[in-house]
């Protein structure tokens, strides 16, 4: 038991050391030792090791207080990176962008693919080309539009998804862990870390692909709203069919009303964002502010029409990402 707690002792402080130097970049020993509340001479022993796995590397000397220069250490932020994946309608066809990104959510590699319609042995390729330039490669993300029950792809608008066990597959192709997320899911996860909102902000995001049901994310005190089998937000299922596709702008607008008006009634966020770039945004914002004025709510939240679902999107996925390759410490 005594073992055990010390290891588990030794991962916690090796974990805070790792997290202070990565929020500050550079750091000195006695600077760790402040910032973590651990001695010198634990510090010392911690640092040791994240430099002899690559984690930290050796900078430069600074002067120190009338003694010899101090050694600073820098975080090495490409020691581990992540694969992320988004696949979206782009105009009919499929846009297939592929990014690796580092530690600190910098970009260091970028592809856009425009295909036809989506290939998964291209994918692959893909997935392959970049693993073998980049051998840091430790987790994969992939943000589909549809939803994954047990592992298989049941809920999409794209039939080349369904049915298929996306994780599983790329998985046992590169022995890499791989998460799946819905893509307006990871919109308005997006949308929030860009915004660094407080935990208490609820915020729904709503997505009209051009030739697509739309799609709806739920992100309420500080995390996503997936229901059952992660099927929250599918509002392309909403009882009243209605055929956003082949709407006129004037019916298209009021029954957005409608459905903006049905989720404030039950979830009652305090952010709406709509991404369409279908509408004209001051005839959209003359028209709710009207629809406002003739519908009583239980409150009003901001409505915010914006075209960045593939920059939020992008950002989602990789914040969603990189939270995988964060130290996990097990307390068993």
């Amino acid at each position: 038991m005594k073992i055990a707690n010390a290891i588990l002792m030794k991962e916690i402080n090796l974990n805070n050391v790792r997290q202070a130097l990565k929020q500050i970049e550079t750091a000195t020993k006695p600077q760790l030792s402040k910032l973590t509340k651990l001695s010198v001479v634990t510090v010392n022993s911690l640092v040791k090791e994240l430099h002899e796995l690559g984690e930290i590397f050796e900078d430069e000397t600074v002067p120190s207080n009338g003694g010899r220069p101090a050694l600073t250490y820098r975080f090495n932020y490409d020691f581990s990176l992540a694969l992320v994946i988004s696949l979206k309608e782009n105009q009919g066809n499929e846009l297939v962008t592929v990014m690796v990104v580092n530690l600190e959510n910098r970009i260091i590699d970028k592809e856009e693919h425009i295909l036809p319609r989506f290939e998964r042995q291209f994918l692959y390729e893909s997935i392959e080309h970049l693993i073998n330039l980049y051998p840091s490669i430790k987790v994969i993300g992939v943000g589909i539009p549809g939803q994954t029950v047990n592992g298989e792809v049941t809920v999409t608008s794209h039939s080349e998804l369904k049915g298929i066990r996306l994780a599983e597959e790329i998985e046992s192709k590169f022995n890499l862990p791989v998460l799946v997320e819905n893509d307006v899911n990871a919109a308005v996860s997006g949308f929030y870390a860009n915004h660094e909102f407080s935990d208490d902000r609820s915020i729904v995001g709503i997505y009209f692909p051009t030739k697509y049901p739309p799609g709806m994310g739920i992100y309420l005190n500080g995390s996503l709203v997936k229901g059952k089998s992660g099927m929250a937000g599918e509002i392309k299922f909403l009882p009243n069919d209605q055929q956003w596709s082949q709407m006129n702008s004037t019916l298209f607008v009021h029954s957005l009303c409608q459905l903006i008006h049905t989720v404030n009634a039950i979830l009652a966020p305090d952010m709406v964002v709509v991404y369409v770039d279908r509408v004209d945004v001051n005839f959209w914002r003359n028209e709710w502010e009207r629809y406002q004025q003739e519908h009583i709510m239980p409150t009003y939240p901001e409505v915010i029409q914006q075209d960045a679902f593939q920059e939020d999107f992008e950002s989602g996925m990789r914040w969603i990402t990189l939270k995988e390759l964060e130290p996990t410490i097990n307390f068993n």
